[in-house]
């Protein structure tokens, strides 16, 4: 994997950077802004398209933006002594990144990775430290996201204190974002990691994740359509979950 060159300006009128560029405001951390704090924030936003698996954050670089995922999945990932990629979690579109390094005026620490072939949309250090300071719902949001970053790094670190690898898996599945598209049905997991990704954030092997999902798909508690999991027995799950 290796870094790509700078963003691109934001006067690129290519039709995707413009499509880019108007639905900024599906952006959680931006959607309540007004019309008139948008503008500078779209004056100053420059877009670049990352190919799959390409490097869009590297770990030790400065902290000079703050980024956003407008189309595609990303990984942010750690690299250990040894060499190895460790997965710390994914991104969605809506989500942004590169926060702390902003925040402290200190170096990334981690490594961000196009899971897919993505846009990304980086707003320079200075319009964004204006925009916390100055715009409260962004600073409410941004609050809000920071608490919400502790809660899922301690609940991660007590996935991973798991022995037992199978628990770990379900573990995890059980920790996904959810949709239930009708009342009392089955809750859907979009976008769910490969299982290569899924074994490197949680310390065990893709063949082992394989085998447990296979388990769960034979006792009706799953289904998996592609990189979509469709969980047909939630309780049924966490039971798994919780057994000693």
């Amino acid at each position: 994997m290796t870094a790509s060159p700078p963003l691109a300006a934001a006067d690129d009128t290519s039709p995707k950077s413009f499509q880019a560029q108007i639905h900024l405001r599906k952006i959680p951390l931006l959607a309540d802004l007004t019309d008139e704090e948008l503008v500078p924030i779209k004056q100053e936003m420059r877009f670049r398209h990352y190919a799959k698996r390409e490097v869009v954050l590297q770990k030790g670089g400065h902290g000079d933006g703050l980024l956003f995922l407008l189309t595609g999945q990303m990984q942010v990932i750690d690299i250990t002594e040894d060499g190895r990629a460790i997965g710390l979690r994914m991104l969605a579109p809506g989500d942004f990144f590169g926060e702390i390094a902003l925040i402290n005026n200190s170096t990334r620490s981690a490594s961000v990775v196009a899971m897919t072939a993505v846009v990304v949309a980086f707003l320079p250090a200075s319009t964004a430290m204006h925009l916390f300071s100055h715009s409260p719902s962004v600073a409410n949001q941004m609050l809000r996201h920071l608490a919400q970053k502790i809660q899922r790094d301690s609940e991660f670190r007590a996935l991973l204190s798991i022995n037992n690898a199978s628990r770990r898996i379900y573990t995890y599945l059980a920790m996904q974002n959810r949709q239930q598209p009708a009342p009392g049905g089955p809750e859907v997991v979009e976008n769910l990691p490969t299982h290569q990704d899924i074994a490197n954030m949680i310390n065990t092997s893709r063949e082992t994740v394989t085998r447990a999902l296979a388990v769960l798909v034979q006792q009706g508690i799953v289904l998996k359509e592609g990189n979509r999991l469709i969980i047909m027995r939630p309780e049924a799950l966490q039971q798994l979950v919780q057994a000693e």
